[in-house]
């Protein structure tokens, strides 16, 4: 079976220093179709994010060698969670986001472009870190194979991506990266332990549990 590299999960749950709370875990599996149409938007919004780095910073190759494929791949991950969804019989439609990554981005440097760019790498290396310790914790808990499986794979392609984030953040301001990253952390890890009006893939513990 595949199983994402064991090295890879210890350094990126080290980083995130907290884990997916227990609960939350449980009442994603409870809530099959609400997780499945999240996760779309995710990806959806994952390859839109990558989209505009390469819009915003077309002067820095390094940006567009990693965003390119990137979003190309996010893209490839929405098509296959439509395809689960659609197979499944469940409904996609909009949902009201969680107020997740508003937080985190409601903290970026405003003044200083180069500290600013740092700290929206570093939120796309947390966000993708999450990302991957959840299809994780998830994956060998399904009892539909074919989850079980997309999730595994998804957990690996998170893991890599967790990894050309926080490289470009190094690149490009290392001298404030080592700093910020324990900021963001901050907030990141509050949010996923405290109670949350919604469920998200990227959410605390819901509140109706």
């Amino acid at each position: 079976m595949l199983k994402p590299n064991s090295d890879d999960l210890q350094t990126l749950n080290h980083f995130l220093r907290v884990a997916t709370p227990p609960a939350w875990i449980e009442y994603a599996l409870k809530n099959i179709p609400s997780l499945l149409v999240d996760h779309a938007h995710c990806e959806r919004k994952a390859a839109a994010s990558a989209l505009n780095f390469i819009s915003k910073y077309p002067e820095k190759p390094e940006i567009i060698d990693v965003m390119a494929p990137l979003a190309r791949e996010e893209l490839l991950h929405f098509e296959k969670v439509m395809s689960l969804i659609r197979a499944r019989g469940y409904a996609y439609g909009p949902l009201t986001p969680s107020i997740y990554a508003q937080k985190l981005h409601k903290n970026i440097t405003q003044k200083d472009g180069k500290k600013r760019l740092a700290d929206q790498l570093i939120i796309g290396a947390i966000i993708e870190a999450r990302s991957c310790e959840r299809f994780a914790a998830l994956a060998p808990l399904f009892s539909d194979e074919e989850l079980r499986k997309f999730y595994l794979t998804l957990a690996k392609a998170e893991a890599r991506h967790f990894q050309e984030y926080l490289r470009l953040a190094y690149l490009y301001c290392k001298e404030d990266v080592e700093n910020r990253i324990p900021i963001f952390l901050d907030i990141e890890n509050e949010l996923i332990l405290a109670k949350d009006p919604v469920f998200r893939f990227h959410s605390g513990i819901p509140e109706l549990i």
